[in-house]
């Protein structure tokens, strides 16, 4: 796993960085045999590694805070980075769920994911149209659910401004997909 220099530079110090890098984790045919999951969940209870990575994400901004309204945090991990986000900002939080998790009536968009397929939804009217949502997550691979996010944004007619990811899988086409709206990434595997 390597840092992007943008967040090289955002943490400040080698030791910040080293520190940081130190608390993520990999996880060997997880949650099936060939796929490597990458755990972000000893950085969130370590409170200096989970103060790092926000305030990281916050420096990576793909656009400014004032070029967006809602952070929206693919679920599940995505929360757990765009609402504290969303709180620091100043901004509303919109959370994309899995289906079946929201009552109704919901907006709802499937995809494909590296190791199957999905839907997430969105509760309907929540979003006012017209609205700018910086999408969030804490990992971009195939971006098929950052995409299906989009697609759902774009049908109550509002707007994706852009999407910002704490790490990268490379090879996977996420960022080809999302290539029509800013992309930034902290880290890069």
């Amino acid at each position: 796993m390597t840092m992007t220099e943008l967040a090289k530079h955002q943490l400040n110090s080698d030791a910040n960085f080293n520190y940081l890098m130190s608390k993520f984790r990999t996880i060997h045919d997880f949650p099936g045999r060939g796929v490597t999951f990458r755990d972000i969940m000893p950085v969130l209870t370590d409170p200096k590694a989970f103060n790092l990575l926000i305030d990281a994400m916050i420096d990576a901004l793909p656009i400014s805070p004032d070029e967006f309204d809602y952070v929206g945090g693919l679920e599940a991990r995505g929360f757990l980075v765009g609402a504290p986000l969303a709180y620091k900002l100043g901004k509303g939080f919109l959370p994309f769920r899995k289906l079946g998790k929201l009552p109704p009536p919901t907006l709802k968009q499937s995809y494909e994911l590296e190791y199957g397929a999905a839907t997430i939804e969105i509760e309907d009217h929540l979003l006012p149209e017209g609205s700018r949502v910086l999408i969030v997550d804490d990992l971009m691979a195939t971006g098929g659910t950052a995409h299906a996010a989009q697609l759902l944004v774009e049908r109550t007619g509002s707007s994706v401004a852009g999407f910002l990811f704490a790490i990268e899988l490379e090879g996977q086409g996420g960022r080809e997909k999302l290539s029509q709206k800013p992309v930034n990434v902290l880290m890069k595997i």
